[in-house]
């Protein structure tokens, strides 16, 4: 099974474009999702959707916003969805990071009683790792560290337990949000800056998805109402018979939304 991430980039893919499967079957269980906190959240929740809608599988959606509805481009995206199929994803709402990390490990006792999820999503893993309630101000704290790889570890650790405990030979998959400390500053008007925790996070992500917003005039000239760069790196396994080979990925993508608030993803 492809990863989920690539399965929505190819499901709302623009329907000119040949889509062509990569030989073998790409294995990528964990990807951090970097960028602005609407669109990394909104994406979540298509990824969300479009599991629990098109593989049938559990989803378990851990935030501290809660989630009233779903965003106005996923809306219009995915207008195929069953209300059932939600019913197959599961919102948390720890407000501390001692509580996500009771939660998470308490997907190791709920796989033996039931389905385990298929797909685990954290939004905003800096509010967590900021100070307890996800309160404090953004920027590099020594502690940060220590919690950032704690927390890294139990998720992938959790994903990699229930898939070894399904019936199931598909993966787990593990995607997290991020804000990186670079992203605020920016947002700020800020000086760029080096982010320790984010360098952190990315030893135990296989694959890391940096979102970036299109400011140039093409986007207006173009009617559209946003543009975003995909860019996708990092390492992922293929398996091919009996043999698992590591691949580096290497790939990008453009998130196009239009005005009337549809959207499609194109291959670049």
């Amino acid at each position: 099974m492809a990863d989920a991430l690539s399965r929505v980039f190819r499901t709302f893919s623009s329907q000119d474009q040949v889509r062509k499967e990569l030989p073998g079957t790409p294995s990528i269980y964990s990807t951090l999702l970097v960028g602005e906190q609407n669109i990394s959240r909104s994406l979540l929740l298509l990824t969300a959707v479009t599991a629990a809608s098109q593989l049938g599988g559990k989803a378990v959606f851990f935030t501290q916003t809660h989630i009233q509805h779903l965003p106005p481009f996923v809306q219009k995206c995915a207008p195929f969805v069953n209300p059932e199929s939600l019913k197959k994803i599961k919102f948390c709402y720890p407000r501390t990071l001692e509580e996500l990390l009771q939660q998470v490990a308490g997907l190791h006792e709920s796989n033996s009683t039931s389905t385990p999820p298929s797909l685990i999503i954290v939004d905003r893993l800096e509010a967590y790792l900021c100070g307890p309630g996800g309160s404090g101000q953004v920027g590099f704290h020594p502690e940060q560290l220590s919690r950032a790889a704690h927390l890294s570890a139990l998720l992938c650790d959790t994903a990699v337990f229930l898939k070894q405990g399904s019936n199931s030979s598909a993966p787990c998959q593990l995607i997290a949000s991020y804000i990186s400390e670079e992203d605020t500053r920016n947002a700020g008007g800020q000086m760029h800056g080096n982010d320790s925790v984010l360098d952190v996070l990315d030893r135990f992500f296989q694959c890391r998805c940096t979102l970036t917003r299109d400011e140039s005039n093409e986007v207006e000239a173009a009617a559209l109402q946003e543009v975003w760069h995909i860019y996708i790196s990092g390492t992922t396994a293929f398996n091919a018979g009996d043999c698992e080979d590591r691949n580096r990925v290497d790939q990008e993508w453009q998130l196009l939304i239009f005005c009337d608030g549809l959207m499609e993803f194109k291959m670049v």
